[in-house]
Order: structure tokens, then C-alpha cells, then sequence
């Protein structure tokens, strides 16, 4: 069930979108409450599991990072919601969405090592997911406005 921010809570989590890394002070004096007050508000949006403050990269600007969509047909819909959670769980995945459409599944996959690091995804840790009927991958050669957090995949490269 959808939760309802109050008028507050939107006006917090939109001045995070436009500067993540502002103060309290500073969020409290931009919106005429004061520092304990975010910092409460915040806590309990992050604990809701509404907010989630994160660094975020541009894949585009750097090098060794691709970006994939892939499209998944499941052989049946009775595991819709278990097929759903187990590839959203995948290491590479950024996100991965019940569509309309002729898929079921939509995912967003982040790679290191680009078209070899993608065939491995397909191959060995959606084929591994088991129950699906077909899948078909579209890299993504340029996106405008496209900030992702990185998968855990892609944070091991990112760490050695």
C-alpha cells in the first residue's frame, strides 16, 4: 500500500533531490523548520523505507560502466511477484518492474565489462532464475538525466 507524504515531507525529499548532500541547518532554514525537525523527518522517511539518500554516478561518463534494458517473458504469471523479487535481487540489476506491454518484466542492468559482462548476466544469472520463456536486451548507447546508484554488481569493480 502506497504511503501519503505530508505537504513537509514532499517539500524535505524534493530539496534532497536538488542537493542530497545539504546540511540539516541548511535544509531547516530553506524550509522554515528547524534542524531537529529534519533530522527526525528524515529519520522516519528512511525508516518508513521511503527515502534512501545515495551517491549516484552517470554511467555515461564513465569509463567500463554500460547500462542494458532487458525484457523478460515468463512461461507463466502464477510467479509473477516471486520471478519479480528474484531478478530484482540479481547483482548486476538496478531495478526490474512488472510492465504492461508484451513483457512482463522490465530490468535495468549495469555492467563493467560491457557486452561480455552483459552475455554473463543473461547466461548465467537470469538463466539461473529459471521460469522464463524468453528475454531480449536493449544496450542503452546515450541517456539524458540518467543518475543511477550502482548495483552490487558493479560496486565490487568499483572497490578493488
Amino acid at each position: 500500500m502506497k504511503k501519503i507524504l505530508d505537504i513537509a515531507d514532499r517539500r524535505l525529499v524534493a530539496a534532497l533531490a536538488k542537493d542530497g548532500q545539504a546540511s540539516s541547518a541548511d535544509l531547516a532554514e530553506s524550509l522554515g523548520v528547524t534542524a531537529p525537525t529534519i533530522r527526525a523527518r528524515m529519520k522516519n522517511l528512511i525508516s518508513q523505507g521511503l527515502l534512501r539518500v545515495a551517491g549516484m554516478v552517470d554511467p555515461f561518463q564513465i569509463k567500463g560502466l554500460s547500462v542494458a534494458l532487458v525484457g523478460i517473458k515468463l512461461q507463466s504469471h502464477m510467479q509473477l511477484d516471486e520471478k519479480l523479487e528474484e531478478i530484482s535481487r540479481l547483482p548486476d540489476v538496478n531495478w526490474a518492474a512488472v510492465v504492461t506491454g508484451r513483457y512482463d518484466i522490465l530490468v535495468e542492468v549495469v555492467v563493467t565489462e560491457d557486452i561480455a559482462d552483459l552475455y554473463n548476466f543473461l547466461d548465467q544469472a537470469l538463466s539461473g532464475v529459471g521460469g522464463i520463456a524468453s528475454s531480449e536486451s536493449f544496450v542503452v548507447m546515450k541517456a539524458r538525466r540518467k543518475w543511477i546508484p550502482l548495483p552490487k554488481g558493479a560496486r565490487t569493480w568499483f572497490s578493488e
